[in-house]
């Protein structure tokens, strides 16, 4: 079953309670919230606050930067939403790639290999708390020392984890622990800490999937795959409106529009690409921006 879910942030009160309403009645399986310390809004808090507003919908961070945030501090704010929210959030978590956001909390980034240890680290610790476990770590990325989330307690049995990431060692972790993969396609970041090369080829692509499959090996339940979808246009002439990002990123445009990470053409072209993302690649969920919550609109009726 193909499933999307809907990044955003608020920029008020009444329009983020708004589209927390519409994204429910319009069949998104979860608003996700962006986590950048001292740029965007804070996730959790705004998530209550959706949570209060509806009654199905997931809700979840998109992702959470392992590098700055800490396991107990992390594992209450979801444990709090799933509490708010009878049992509805997501923990979405990445290695961080923003280099303010480590200055902001007096580190350096760290090398690739630094940061991928600090991940697992923290998601491991963050599980385990949220299972109940009391957890010990003193290494050179984490140290805890007998944390134990005692309340509050989440209502669901398991919160679900995704990992947001690109990297080979992630995307082998997240193959054997995680319940879901975000597919980023992210590349090399770029001089902004924002942007990034992508990571779209379809050899590219084949070789993060493999990673994933290597880490699934003898797991009974995969993990579900999930692609971040950078662009959605719902039009009559496809390539015309592919042509420019395929271009700034060196793509054709048929490579392009064959990646999960754009969504471009006709609802009939769009519904047929998700068939044959799930044909190809295995990807079964997407997230997507807020701008395209209207124009996705007739693509989640035919899914429906």
């Amino acid at each position: 079953m193909t499933t999307f879910s809907l990044q955003a942030t608020p920029t008020d009160a009444a329009s983020w309670l708004d589209l927390a309403r519409r994204a429910e009645s319009a069949g998104f399986d979860a608003l996700l919230a962006a986590d950048h310390p001292g740029d965007v809004t804070s996730p959790f808090v705004a998530l209550a606050a959706a949570a209060a507003v509806t009654s199905t919908i997931g809700l979840g961070s998109y992702v959470s930067n392992a590098g700055v945030r800490e396991p107990i501090l992390l594992a209450a704010d979801v444990a709090t939403l799933d509490l708010v929210s009878g049992g509805r959030a997501r923990l979405g978590i990445g290695a961080g790639h923003t280099p303010a956001e480590w200055r902001a909390v007096g580190r350096e980034r760290p090398d690739v290999a630094g940061r991928v240890r600090r991940c697992v680290a923290v998601a491991e610790a963050v599980r385990a708390l949220l299972d109940g476990d009391e957890v010990s770590v003193d290494s050179a990325e984490l140290a805890m020392r007998e944390a134990r989330l005692r309340s509050p307690r989440p209502v669901q049995r398991r919160v679900p984890l995704t990992m947001g990431t690109a990297n080979s060692a992630l995307l082998r972790w997240a193959g054997a622990y995680a319940d879901v993969v975000g597919l980023t396609g992210f590349g090399r970041t770029l001089a902004d800490g924002h942007a990034h090369d992508v990571r779209w080829r379809t050899d590219q692509i084949e070789a993060q999937l493999a990673c994933v499959a290597t880490g699934a090996a003898g797991r009974d339940d995969p993990p579900a795959l999930e692609a971040l979808v950078q662009k959605v246009v719902v039009t009559d002439d496809a390539e015309a409106a592919a042509t420019e990002t395929a271009d700034r990123l060196g793509l054709t445009v048929p490579e392009l529009l064959a990646t999960p990470f754009v969504l471009i053409g006709t609802v009939d072209e769009i519904v047929a690409a998700l068939a044959a993302h799930e044909r190809r690649w295995g990807v079964t969920r997407f997230v997507v921006r807020a701008d395209a919550r209207e124009p996705l609109a007739p693509v989640l009726a035919r899914l429906a």
